[in-house]
This record gives C-alpha cells, structure tokens and sequence, in this order.
C-alpha cells in the first residue's frame, strides 16, 4: 500500500497522506514520500492546484510517527538517510496548496497543515501543538506562522498548554476558512480548486508570491514590492485584453448570482 496516493485531473493534484490506521502519522518513509510527490507536482505544468488531506476521517495527520521516534530518535543523522522534508516542499510549491483537514491535524500535522495556502475543514478536525508535552522545540515553522495567523495570544494558549480546539474554534479564531461536514470536504475542496485552476496559471503564481512576499516585510516594504510589481505586469495589459477579461468576469459572476 502507498503511503501518498496522487490523483491528477483538470489540472488539480490530490495528494493523501495514506496510513488511516495510525492516525496518518508521519513516519521517516511517508515524509520522503509525501516530500517527493509535491516535489513531482512542482515539475508537472499540468498542476494548477495541489489538494493536501488525509485518509479516513479520524486524522489529517497526526504528526510524527512517535514509535519512530522513540526508536531512532529526532536526529536527522540517525536511523539511515534523512527523509525528504515536506514542509520545506510544500513551502517551495509556487502554485496555491488547498489543505484539506479531515481530522486531527497535531504538532508536526499541524506544521503541515499551516504550509498549505488556504485551510478548509471537516467538523471532524481538530488541531493541536503538543510539543511542550512532548519536550521538543517545533522545527518546520509553527510557533512563527502560528502566532502570525491567529495572533500571539491565541497561539501561547494553544502552543504552551498542548490544548486541543475543535474545527468550529478553529473558524472562530481564522485558522481556517470554513468548517464543513466530512462528506461534503472534498468536494468543497475540489470546487474551490477548480475556481482558482480557471485563472491564468501565471497570473496566479505571481499573486501568490506578491501576498506570500509582501507578508514576510514591514508594511511600508510591502506596499513598495506591490506598486513595483503592479508597474511591471500592468505596463504589457492592453485595452483589448482587459474588454475580453471584463466580458469574461461579468459572466462569471452572472452565473454565480
């Protein structure tokens, strides 16, 4: 049995994180999968949009594989060669990540799910940071992109007592965008990445990378990368372009009224 199945189709990859009886843990093996299927997606120009989620219903991941853990250790230099890292993957991937979050998303899942662009939930999910119970420092990204999403305080409440909260405190807080019932996950999901696979692949890649760039400087820094990047796109946009695009959206949004 894989560990990461790959769907592909209209330009949308799903990628499963697939072990449903251990939680979807991670283990040395399934990330050096997982990191080598979005790495796959990456190269592929057919892939407009990358579906993250796991299999079953109990769990989007529930972390690393602690057994593992306890048996090789945290050491990157132990146990054989170092797996692939799938943060660091997902964080390179230019196109947008749509997570999916099924289940339990908990300390390295919920790193993992924090690297995707946009979260939707099942009612089922839940998120947890349990590496103060657990005695380790998080090392893919959690206690900075944490704090930046839904704010410091939240983040020391759910980071520092290991504390689960439950998929409608998660909506609350804006860790995700919307919560849904586990039937109806996928299929939201899909729609919405079949929304942003419509847009004009590059066009998309390069808003991504204004949102992602502009977010990581001071405010002032931002706006300066948005109006030197506005300059140099808009300056090849002609008048017929824009009439075809305007035709194009006001259809659209007939059709979505």
């Amino acid at each position: 049995m894989a560990l990461v199945e790959v769907e592909m189709a209209e330009g949308v990859a799903e990628i499963t994180l697939n072990r449903p009886d251990k939680m979807n843990a991670l283990s040395r093996a399934l990330q050096d999968e997982l990191a080598g299927a979005i790495a796959a997606a990456t190269q592929d120009p057919a892939v407009r949009v990358l579906i993250l989620t796991g299999a079953g219903q109990r769990a989007f991941t529930a972390g690393l594989d602690l057994k593992e853990v306890g048996e090789l250790g945290l050491s990157r230099t132990t146990g054989g060669p170092p797996p692939r890292d799938p943060v660091r993957a997902l964080l390179a991937f230019p196109k947008p990540v749509i997570g999916a979050i099924n289940g339990v998303a908990a300390t390295g899942g919920f790193e993992l799910a924090l690297a995707c662009d946009i979260l939707i939930a099942s009612s089922n999910a839940r998120f947890a940071d349990t590496h103060v119970r657990v005695g380790v420092i998080p090392g893919w990204g959690l206690s900075q992109r944490l704090s930046r999403l839904i704010g410091t305080s939240r983040a020391k409440e759910l980071s520092l007592s290991g504390n689960y909260i439950d998929a409608e405190t998660a909506l609350a807080w804006g860790l995700v965008n919307r919560v849904l019932a586990p039937d109806a996950l996928m299929p939201a999901a899909r729609t919405l990445a079949a929304d942003i696979a419509s847009c004009d692949p590059g066009m998309v890649i390069r808003y991504k990378a204004l949102i992602d760039d502009g977010f990581a400087l001071p405010f002032g820094e931002a706006m300066a990368l948005e109006r030197a990047r506005s300059m140099e796109q808009n300056a090849r946009v002609t008048a017929e372009s824009v009439e075809q695009s305007r035709a194009a959206v006001q259809a659209r949004g007939r059709g979505q009224a």
